[in-house]
């Protein structure tokens, strides 16, 4: 018995050792922050803005005039293989803050089945899925070249010994030696990706690869922190965060231009910036990906060294709830969302986490636009705005709205869907935050 108790609070006392070191910290006092990082949900990609379930138990339709679809910008996915088997992937992905080193981690987050990377590799990336010349570095996982991901696994890579300047593009390649069912993706990567037969990861160049634009297992970057002051900013939200009509592979979603913001500045290159908005995602329910009340932990608080997270959520909760043909199930009220939205606040603050509102961006335009859905988006705005509870509040809004009809987004931020701003509407998003906040004590 006396054993048995003596087992116990040793127990005890290594959890309270673990619980005592923060996320980002190594128990030798390294901590760690992240510099690029991916949402991973299963689901597959979302339906155009427009889309009717055929079979859904129907609501009043709205006139058929208002149905008809405006142009549609094309779509940014690119299909990819359901199953890997004997095939590398190469995934480029660009950095924001840079470290004398760093971390891969990879996650087997949806699968009912263990994931094998027979290697992996990592190394600058170069043109059409090259490698730079002597970048090349062979990732290990406590010292094997390995890895096995159990389902619901997440696992860091041993440091690896390649300095990344700040923005830098990185090529990560791994091999499916057995036939693997691709359920933890990232599908809308909008970055280069590329498979390729056999075992290519230290090829300098793949031989014979077939392009696709998604992250597979990969989750995040990390870098040592460069000070006490070093952290990592988390962007939670849906496809206006995730850089839907944004160019392909040119890192012009807002996040990534903010990241670009904060390079340029001398006083907050330390900072890192993280995208982990889900096209199609919702704060209350599951949609492309877990709720924003579900994935919360998952997505924000287990990212290293985040101190803050800026939240730009609930446009998808109200468009599912006033789309035509939608089940009565999917409606929603402004007090839902404010809810939500006080409980993602206080579960940052528990964890030392600050809280930037966005404002939700004008929809007038899409074919299902309507007084009422309109009428939740100003409350939730107001709300946002006034309420006090963010510690700040970025107005998206204000800063992609059209002057001559506020309700819309600005002709020239518009590629044709009137939800997701272009390049150019991102780039006013970026500008909107402001970088004084960072430099406040």
């Amino acid at each position: 018995m006396a054993t048995i108790w003596r087992l116990s609070a040793l127990a005890a006392m290594w959890w309270a050792a673990l619980a005592a070191v923060p996320v980002g910290a190594e128990p030798g006092g390294e901590r760690w922050i992240e510099s690029w990082g991916t949402a991973l949900p299963l689901q597959p990609p979302p339906p155009p803005p427009a889309f009717r379930p055929p079979d859904a138990p129907a609501r009043p339709a709205a006139p058929q005039a208002a149905l008809a679809r405006p142009p549609q910008p094309a779509s940014p996915f690119v299909p990819f293989p359901a199953t890997l088997h004997d095939q590398t992937v190469r995934m480029v992905l660009r950095t924001s803050v840079g470290g004398d080193r760093f971390r891969l981690e990879f996650a087997n987050a949806n699968g009912a089945q263990v994931v094998e990377l027979g290697a992996v590799h990592a190394g600058l990336a170069g043109e059409n899925g090259s490698v730079a010349a002597g970048s090349d570095r062979a990732v290990t996982f406590g010292g094997k070249p390995t890895l096995t991901l159990q389902p619901g696994a997440r696992v860091f890579s041993d440091p690896i010994d390649l300095r990344l300047a700040p923005l830098s593009r990185v090529a990560v390649s791994i091999y499916l030696p057995v036939a693997t069912p691709a359920t933890t993706v990232d599908a809308l990567g909008l970055m280069p990706a590329f498979i390729a037969a056999g075992d290519q990861t230290g090829a300098p160049r793949l031989s014979g690869p077939q392009a696709v634009s998604s992250f597979f297992w990969l989750r995040g970057l990390s870098v040592p922190a460069a000070d006490a002051a070093a952290g990592t900013i988390v962007t939670l939200g849906d496809s206006i965060t995730e850089g839907y009509a944004t160019t392909a592979g040119a890192n012009r979603a807002w996040p990534d231009l903010l990241a670009q913001r904060l390079q340029a500045d001398p006083d907050l290159a330390h900072w890192g910036v993280v995208n982990v908005g889900i096209s199609g995602n919702r704060v209350l329910r599951p949609g492309v990906g877990d709720a924003a009340l579900a994935r919360f932990s998952e997505d924000v608080l287990t990212r290293p060294g985040v101190k803050w997270v800026l939240i730009l959520e609930g446009i998808n909760d109200i468009n599912m709830a006033i789309m035509p043909g939608m089940p009565d199930s999917e409606d929603v009220t402004a007090s839902a969302l404010i809810a939500a939205f006080d409980q993602l606040i206080d579960r940052a603050h528990l964890h030392g986490i600050r809280v930037a509102g966005g404002t939700l961006l004008p929809t007038k335009g899409l074919p299902f636009y309507s007084a009422e859905g309109e009428a939740l988006r100003q409350e939730l705005n107001t709300w946002i705005r006034t309420s006090g509870r963010f510690d700040r509040v970025i107005d998206f809004e204000a800063a992609t709205r059209d002057p001559a009809d506020p309700l819309r987004l600005r002709p020239d931020f518009d590629p044709g869907d009137h939800v997701h701003p272009n390049d150019a509407g991102n780039q006013a998003m970026a500008d909107a935050f402001d970088l004084a906040w960072l430099k406040s004590k």
